[in-house]
């Protein structure tokens, strides 16, 4: 073949020679990652702002990452990303990558493209660009050293218009273009997904209503509480399933409506698919079982007998929606059909969970798991992180891939979603289901260390609620036994955020255990040994306090007024007061738990589906983000709507929630004193 020639003159730099990172657009960040890399450089006393810059700026090498600790205030730039090498983890590290060089799509003739892909279009694999074997390049990374031209990733040094290409290893083909899908910034693919472009007007010309604002029409989609749904300014997206990208319109009249998104050229991003068994909810399940539970026949898809539907190929494209086989297109919480059988619309079907094994449930009423030593020997069946995010199942790569899996590890119990300790770390961990957060420790106690309060509850400042962020008790020795380092000394660690100058409210005087950055692992120190140079304190007890039924633990505020003109309540001062969610997570309405396993709510609030499946309940929560330790989510059984002219209905958990500081029931018969009734709502406000 011909040699390739450049079509345009090549610039002399790209987005990464930029003065200032914008973290937000231009990286994405994931809690408790850590990479290695030859390839690096280390600083130390700076912002994660200022490690950012030093990434855009460095020359020696492309920097595709940095890793930031805030407790040492260190900085490490790196020619790495996690496409390029393992991810491990690590605690109080965070990863920031960016994000052009994790893009497998191109946009336009994809000069910019800085992936990974080293296959051409006939699956011939790429040549070096350093390389002269078996092709002499035109294009070599020291004649073209802004091109990206690294080992033998597909690139667009002379911006062909017909996309990233290589050349190849085979000595009869010089070079060919490489089968890279388009990046849903102008176009979608499926269900629009992953859209990501700017068209912000409903597909008849109405205005889409930004996702940060109430008005007009409130809604729990807060862009701060789903980052990974990219709910930016007033585009559209769709974030929760539908079959194409929506918004909520400017019009009092019009709640919501879909967008007209055009679709983009070629074949879908691929996908791993399972056939076999299904992880998560089981939306890449394409196997070809085709009965329910009860062994009733599924309906197919695209026929409209008995069931009239509207879960079709064409309104769900890429969800697998061929023949009758059981599928997920909507986000169910595992594969279904809608069945032949003209009395029952539908069923969930008889697909096995990957990982599961047949296990013994505990008791609801039976006493709090804890583990022994490292907890490498734990099997208990708790799911759930120290900041009450659920664990991603082991047998899943989605959102974190990783190497941890039944098959790695046969005989550390690494089923379904549970916490585990396959690597011998301190304490029982798991991976979470947060994009953003890689893996945190189980909200697990350790056996044999409950301490016997006396009769009289110890001072609020001798023991912890929750992570211990409003701790100010005297500790000021470490679980190791390590001595703290005064909060306001520079010897022997050398620290700038942590000071009672520039965190006057943390309560950092003296040499105590405190908790100023909200670690979930709870209060800390820097040490006095040189070796060490931060410990936790993570043997102080927690609190005991009342959960007695209807009465809370900590003293609501004497508010005037009801929901307007009244106040921010204190944490945790109605632990009754429950948020009902959508099967995503999204936050809607509120309700009170009555009963171990009742929720009422109004009426109105379940409007969206007749299906239990549809919600979810949130409990023992103060944010609506829902970060909290005491955190408890259950599922939804049973729906019961209260009389035509009436607005309440009853909600029945799956489980019992169990009680605690921040989550117990409110009896309305001890309320019936000569007193006002309370109203509470979930709000947003500004301080």
């Amino acid at each position: 073949g011909l040699p390739r020639s450049p079509h345009h003159c090549i610039f002399c730099c790209l987005l990464f020679c930029t003065v200032r990172a914008d973290l937000h657009s231009e990286y994405d960040k994931t809690e408790g990652a850590w990479i290695y890399s030859t390839i690096k450089s280390t600083y130390v006393q700076l912002s994660v702002e200022e490690c950012a810059a030093k990434c855009s700026r460095e020359t020696t090498f492309i920097c595709r990452a940095f890793l930031f600790t805030q407790k040492e205030n260190e900085c490490l730039i790196t020619a790495d990303n996690s496409k390029t090498t393992q991810l491990l983890r690590r605690t109080n590290t965070v990863l920031y990558e960016k994000k052009d060089f994790l893009l497998e799509c191109r946009r336009g003739s994809g000069f910019t493209y800085r992936g990974t892909k080293s296959q051409t279009v006939s699956g011939i694999t790429c040549q070096k660009w350093s390389s002269s074997t078996p092709h002499v390049p035109r294009y070599k990374p020291n004649n073209f050293p802004y091109a990206g031209l690294e080992a033998n990733f597909c690139r667009n040094p002379d911006n062909d218009t017909g996309g990233p290409w290589c050349y190849t290893q085979d000595p009869k083909k010089r070079w060919e273009y490489c089968r890279l899908p388009e990046c849903e910034d102008t176009c979608m693919y499926c269900s629009g997904e992953n859209y990501r472009g700017q068209v912000s007007q409903t597909e008849d010309g109405v205005k889409c209503q930004a996702w940060n604002s109430q008005v007009p029409h409130r809604h729990g989609y807060n862009p701060s509480f789903f980052a990974d749904k990219y709910l930016q300014e007033n585009y559209c997206r769709n974030p929760d399933g539908e079959p194409r990208p929506w918004c909520f319109t400017t019009a009092l009249d019009r709640r919501w409506a879909f967008c007209n998104i055009k679709r983009c050229s070629g074949e879908p991003p691929s996908i791993e698919i399972e056939t076999k068994c299904y992880t998560e909810r089981g939306q890449l399940y394409r196997g070809n079982i085709s009965t329910t539970r009860s062994g009733k026949t599924c309906q197919h898809w695209d026929s409209k007998d008995p069931h009239v539907h509207s879960r079709t190929h064409r309104n769900y494209p890429c969800r697998g929606l061929e023949s009758n086989y059981c599928r997920n297109p909507d986000s169910e919480k595992e594969p279904w059909c809608y069945t032949t059988d003209a009395s029952t619309r539908w069923e969930y079907c008889q697909v096995p969970k990957c990982g599961n094994q047949t296990r013994v449930p505990l008791d609801e009423d039976s006493p709090p798991e804890c583990y022994n030593g490292t907890g490498v020997d734990y099997r208990g069946t708790v799911s759930m992180t120290i900041s009450g995010k659920r664990c991603q199942a082991w047998e899943s790569m989605k959102p974190h891939r990783h190497l941890k899996t039944p098959k790695n590890f046969p005989n550390s119990g690494l089923e379904d979603n549970l916490c585990r300790n396959p690597d011998r770390d301190r304490a029982p961990w798991c991976f979470t289901t947060d994009p953003s957060t890689r893996w945190e420790f189980c909200n697990i106690k350790k056996c044999l260390s409950v301490v016997i309060l006396p009769s009289r509850p110890p001072p609020s400042n001798q023991c912890i609620i929750g992570n211990g962020v409003t701790y100010r008790g005297s500790r000021s020795i470490t679980s190791s036994g390590r001595t703290c380092q005064e909060w306001s000394s520079m010897t022997p660690h050398i620290h700038v955020t942590f000071t009672p100058e520039v965190n006057p409210n943390k309560g950092l005087e003296g040499n105590h255990c405190r908790n100023p950055d909200n670690d979930a692992n709870g209060p800390w120190c820097y040490t006095t040994d040189r070796e060490k140079k931060y410990d936790y304190c993570d043997d102080i007890p927690q609190c005991e306090l009342s959960t007695k039924c209807g009465k809370p633990a900590i003293e609501p505020k004497n508010c005037y007024g009801r929901i307007v003109g009244g106040c921010v309540s204190n944490p945790y001062s109605w632990p009754w007061q429950v948020s009902v969610r959508t099967g995503y997570g999204f936050h809607f309405c509120g309700g009170t738990l009555i009963a171990p396993k009742w929720v009422l709510t109004a009426r109105h609030c379940l409007k969206r589906s007749t299906r239990p499946s549809a919600y979810r309940i949130y409990l023992g929560i103060y944010k609506e983000d829902s970060d909290e330790r005491s955190k408890q989510i259950r599922d939804v059984d049973k729906l019961v709507m209260g009389p035509d002219n009436s607005d309440i209905a009853l909600v029945r958990l799956s489980s019992s929630a169990h009680n605690n500081v921040s989550r117990h029931p409110y009896m309305a018969a001890q309320r019936r004193a000569r007193r006002s009734i309370p109203s509470f709502e979930w709000m947003s406000y500004k301080e």
